[in-house]
């Protein structure tokens, strides 16, 4: 390690002098109390404009070594009690090998989550609009991304409003004055990155601060054990009347592990802290801190008295509390100015850190929160979806508009018609031709009732559509209702026209009705009266002009024969064929049925159906998103 020259370093400082933050030119001079005043030397590319000594063995220059064995950009510091508050801390480079860290390796519960989310947003894509999945789509980018970078690093945010020591205490954790304190409001101007152990450069570059940001802590044995594999950010303050300075908390805030919100006794209450920050993320309290700071202000039993008030206003904002061996926040107090409670801070991140498993929990509650989010285009509360008895609704409808009833009363009119007609008396049916004869022509009038009919039909499908939308829709989510009403209202479209051809094909055959095989007998048995009357009146009117001999008994006996027995064999006939005329009639409206049935089934039940299949793949990927228990809320 190869400590730079008084000489080295005026010209690398005059070189950089352009690269110098605002911060490092406080007009008073003055920092934070206790703190030893600093001047910050940035340096681009990571250390490549520090020149370190001569040149070495290999007739390289230091520089040009340095460049190629930083790999990460970190620059390293160490400073020194005596000349802290002089000048500038000297920058110290380390070899290493360059090696990359390990990925970050999620378990088999988060990478299921993880994948029913990618198959949720992918189902969902042409069913809401992009602003609702864009939080699940964020989600899934920084999990993959997160996933490619290194899992031996934990990235904690220090976040806090004004004043409330925040750099002091990201200072105490270093060991090292590297973050900016004074009176100056505000202080911090951009996130700084300090890391405890190498291979955290695309972790840092990953929350875009440059490599004139990033600094190394104070070199402590214990200490760089203990915190092995920390990356330590400051944060602006999150109440900074610059936008800039918030839009940084918030961009970052988006993508760290964790987060110590660091709080002080008068702001630790303040509005702006809780609703926008604290209530949103109560999800994340496993990998969250909070931290009472300043407790050297408040005198006797007043830090307790402060911390149960804390508690109460994070308990009121939904967050967990870690306490007595339960996951949650965990909440603490300390004065960074004293260092009183920052060792028992440390301790505790060493421990989290040495967990591993803030990335993954980070991630975990981003995936909760975005299910969250999308519980009012998921989850309903009742059960969705068309019964039985719907369907069979929607198809009786469907035939009624059809006229399937009419269609089989027509059909056994038709049969036990042709069954009168042919088994009726020869003078009956004289007389009902002759009825069809003279019977007056109403054209006129039926075409105005097929009209009336026709319009009536039509309405008829469009309220058994609209019944049918309006059922299968019933307790969906907004976006999943309205596809299944669109669903719907397509399907219907030319219906009518499709029924009113299928009522053509499928109606009464052309032709008279079969005849079942009585018939023929029937036939000849009318026949056989027929005759008898013929040859009964026949003989009577022989003896009435004197042809033959009187004798009244055989003749009158034949023709009342014929005349009684014709009528009783039609009326026989007549109740005989009832059955086959009811039969023959239901089944010409079953065949209507039937067909109107599977028209409306192919041009709308199947869509609706498909629909609600959509959404039934789509309610079990969230609820395996949303986890057990999730889907009953």
């Amino acid at each position: 390690m190869t400590a730079v020259t008084d000489q080295d370093h005026t010209e690398h400082a005059d070189r950089a002098g352009d690269a110098v933050t605002e911060n490092d030119q406080h007009d008073d001079g003055r920092h934070g109390e206790g703190a030893p005043e600093e001047k910050r030397t940035d340096t681009e590319g990571g250390g490549a404009h520090a020149r370190v000594g001569s040149d070495d063995a290999s007739g390289r220059t230091d520089s040009a070594e340095a460049a190629e064995s930083w790999d990460d950009g970190l620059i390293a510091r160490r400073v020194t009690e005596g000349t802290a508050a002089e000048q500038a801390a000297p920058l110290e480079i380390r070899s290493h090998s360059a090696q990359p860290a390990a990925p970050l390796a999620y378990d088999g519960v988060l990478r299921s989550r993880l994948e029913a989310l990618r198959e949720l947003v992918g189902l969902s894509r042409a069913r809401l609009d992009n602003r609702t999945l864009a939080e699940a789509g964020r989600v899934l980018d920084e999990a993959s991304t997160r996933r490619r970078l290194s899992g031996q690093h934990t990235v904690v945010a220090i976040a806090g409003a004004t004043g409330s020591g925040k750099s002091q205490l990201f200072n105490a954790l270093a060991g090292v004055p590297i973050s900016e304190t004074g009176v100056r409001r505000p202080t911090t101007a951009a996130p700084i990155a300090c890391s405890w152990s190498d291979g955290a450069a695309s972790l840092i570059e990953r929350l875009g601060i440059p490599p004139r940001l990033r600094r190394r802590p104070l070199q402590n044995g214990d200490a760089d054990t203990q915190l092995r594999g920390l990356v330590l950010v400051d944060l602006p303050d999150h109440d900074s009347a610059a936008v800039q300075h918030r839009e940084h908390v918030d961009r970052v805030l988006a993508l760290v592990d964790a987060v110590i919100w660091v709080v002080d006794p008068e702001k630790y209450a303040d509005a702006v802290l809780h609703e926008r920050y604290l209530r949103p993320m109560a999800g994340h309290a496993e990998v969250m801190f909070i931290v009472l700071n300043q407790t050297d202000r408040l005198p006797g039993e007043a830090t307790e008295q402060v911390l149960d008030d804390l508690r109460r206003l994070l308990d009121e904002d939904g967050i967990a509390l870690g306490e007595y061996g339960e996951p949650g926040a965990t909440v603490l107090a300390l004065s960074a100015l004293t260092g009183d409670g920052v060792g028992e801070l440390r301790e505790l991140l060493g421990q989290f850190v040495a967990e591993r498993g803030a990335p993954a929990r980070r991630i975990s509650a981003d995936v909760d929160a975005a299910a969250v989010g999308l519980w009012p285009v998921y989850a309903t509360r009742r059960r969705t979806g068309l019964s039985e008895e719907a369907r069979d609704e929607f198809a009786a409808r469907l035939a009624d508009a059809v006229g399937a009833t009419a269609a089989g009363e027509a059909a056994e009119r038709a049969w036990a018609r042709n069954a009168n007609r042919a088994c009726g008396t020869p003078w009956l049916r004289l007389w009902r031709w002759y009825q069809d004869r003279t019977e007056p022509a109403t054209g006129r009038l039926l075409l105005r009732a097929q009209a009336d009919e026709e319009a009536t039909a039509r309405q008829r499908v469009e309220q058994a559509v609209r019944t049918l939308a309006d059922r299968a829709s019933a307790g969906l989510p907004a976006p999943w209702a309205q596809a299944v009403r669109e669903a719907a209202v397509r399907g219907s479209q030319g219906l009518p026209e499709a029924l009113d051809e299928l009522a053509a094909r499928a109606g009464l055959p052309p032709g008279r009705p079969p005849r079942p095989g009585w018939w023929p007998a029937a036939v000849l048995a009318q026949a056989a009266m027929t005759l008898l009357q013929v040859v009964g009146g026949l003989w009577l009117l022989g003896q009435i002009i004197g042809f033959m001999a009187p004798n009244l008994g055989v003749p009158v006996l034949l023709m009342v024969t014929g005349i009684v027995g014709g009528p009783l064999i039609e009326w026989s006939c007549r109740m005989a064929a009832r059955g086959p005329a009811r039969r023959y009639g239901t089944e010409a409206e079953r065949r209507l049925r039937e067909a109107a049935a599977g028209c409306g089934r192919a041009r709308v039940l199947d869509p609706v159906a498909a629909e609600l299949l959509r959404y039934r793949e789509v309610r079990e990927q969230y609820g395996k998103v949303a986890g057990v228990g999730a889907t009953a809320r």
